[in-house]
């Protein structure tokens, strides 16, 4: 317990009292986004990379663990502390300072702890964007640490595409920093270790700057929400519009009936699209955009996509809205805390091969029917990139549900989407803590031993508190395991 204590005397000396927090001060780091909830013995907040060594160095003296924390919009509880109190988070809120824009290379150099509004932000005066394009405003770090996908990812791909260089701090003794990559957009003089990195949710270095191709913003866009008029019609029009329209196809989203009522019922300002006709029992958000414009090319996207639809009735369609993209995004993006507001959400982020992914809606759909009486689901998805957010809500006038429940609840779900499916229980989300169980499941022995083996290189203490991505210890039936 003393040297608990030495480290935080010694921390606050280096960091002052806003770069290190205590008390009831943690409150709001210490819980997750959806899951983790724990206790951490402080908050280290380093407005350099200077300090953020010295953190790592005290750290590893006093043999705490640290758990890196972005924005703490993570959805599997990879940034939140056990409920041990030995851990100390490491937040790169205060690393945000840098932001050098090479307009020319269509790069930019970034601090890990800016966020994505403020950087696109300062990139919209140069006609640019970072174009993921998710629900929350995460850090840029965090992004890379979770390869975050998002909606336009069948346009614009996931960080990984759009990553050229990072700046990493080992959890190692001199917490040496790394800068792997560059500027360059070709560079083949070795392995690209920035990938070991990626998607990993901070285990083995703290990422601190990132330098990201960016992209020039739409000057057009053209969207549509429309109604299949069958589950094979919707890779069938999805065809059609790769086809037709595939230089500008940028989203094709999924939407259930219920889910757009959740957002509508949550957001007053919203409204039923198809009014006065009720909300279809499933409908597709389609966006087309352009960064070239209308004046050079000749092209109305949005006359060039009613055109298109028109030519899918009696076919793919029974129905159709176009234009209003602003609304439908809103729509489309509400969903989300329309599903909170309803109940206990027990929320699912898997992928199948787009060929499938109707198939397994439906099959996912009979699961909760037939073993889960009382909940309900809102489902919504990137169908053009195999992506589904399965959310099964438990309505807040039904009994909580125990444990045992879940987890069955859970296993079906997940084992459908991987077993039945060749999907993939974590699409865009990460490995977690929250989820940890279904990696020792479904990741393999030898895939599992090889990560654990790269990440003592980087951290032989296993300093970094995120997630031990080895198989579990001999004997250890894979389980799932969250704060």
């Amino acid at each position: 317990m003393k040297q608990s204590h030495d480290l935080v005397d010694s921390l606050r000396q280096l960091l002052g009292d806003k770069g290190l927090l205590t008390g009831d001060e943690m409150a709001a780091y210490e819980s997750g986004a959806r899951y983790g909830r724990g206790q951490a013995l402080a908050v280290a907040r380093p407005d350099s990379v200077a300090q953020l060594r010295e953190v790592v160095r005290a750290s590893l003296r006093h043999g705490l663990g640290v758990v890196p924390q972005g924005a703490n919009t993570g959805l599997v509880g990879a940034g939140s502390p056990d409920a041990s109190g030995r851990q100390l988070i490491l937040s790169t809120q205060r690393l945000r300072s840098l932001c050098e824009i090479d307009v020319a290379n269509r790069s930019v150099r970034v601090a890990a702890g800016m966020r994505l509004s403020e950087l696109n932000e300062r990139l919209a005066p140069h006609g640019l964007w970072f174009p993921i394009d998710i629900g929350a405003d995460p850090s840029i770090g965090g992004m890379v640490a979770a390869n975050t996908g998002g909606t336009r990812l069948i346009r614009y791909g996931d960080v990984r595409h759009n990553l050229l260089a990072i700046e990493v701090v080992l959890f190692q003794e001199d917490a040496p920093v790394l800068r792997l990559g560059s500027a360059l957009r070709k560079d083949n003089t070795g392995p690209d270790l920035k990938q070991l990195f990626v998607g990993t949710s901070g285990a083995g270095g703290l990422i601190t700057e990132v330098t990201l191709e960016v992209r020039p913003r739409p000057l057009q866009s053209a969207t549509a929400l429309v109604v299949p008029s069958s589950d094979a019609a919707v890779m069938e029009l999805l065809r059609a519009l790769e086809t037709e329209l595939g230089d500008f196809l940028s989203a094709f989203e999924g939407l259930s009936g219920r889910a757009m009522q959740a957002a509508i019922d949550h957001v007053p300002s919203l409204r039923n699209p198809f009014a006065p006709e009720p909300l279809p029992e499933f409908a597709l958000l389609i966006e087309l955009e352009s960064s070239s414009s209308g004046a050079c090319t000749g092209l109305d996207l949005q006359a060039c996509l009613d055109r298109f639809l028109e030519t899918q009735f009696d076919r793919t369609l029974s129905n159709a809205v176009l234009g209003g993209g602003a609304s439908l995004w809103h729509l489309r993006h509400a969903i989300s805390d329309g599903a909170r507001a309803l109940g206990q959400p027990i929320a699912f982020d898997v992928s199948v091969p787009r060929s499938q992914l109707m198939a397994f809606r439906r099959a996912a759909l009979d699961v909760v029917a037939d073993g889960f009486a009382g909940l309900t689901v809102i489902d919504f998805g990137h169908i053009a990139d195999g992506g589904m957010h399965f959310n099964v809500i438990r309505p807040h006038s039904e009994p909580p549900l125990d444990a045992a429940r879940t987890q069955a609840l859970r296993d079906g779900i997940y084992g459908l989407a991987v077993e039945s499916f060749g999907g993939s229980y974590s699409a865009e989300h990460g490995i977690g803590p929250h989820n940890l169980g279904y990696y020792r499941r479904y990741g393999g022995i030898a895939v599992q031993s090889l990560a654990r083996g790269i990440r003592a290189l980087l951290d032989p203490q296993a300093l970094c508190g995120v997630v031990d991505f080895g198989p579990a210890p001999d004997g250890d039936a894979p389980s799932l395991h969250h704060h």
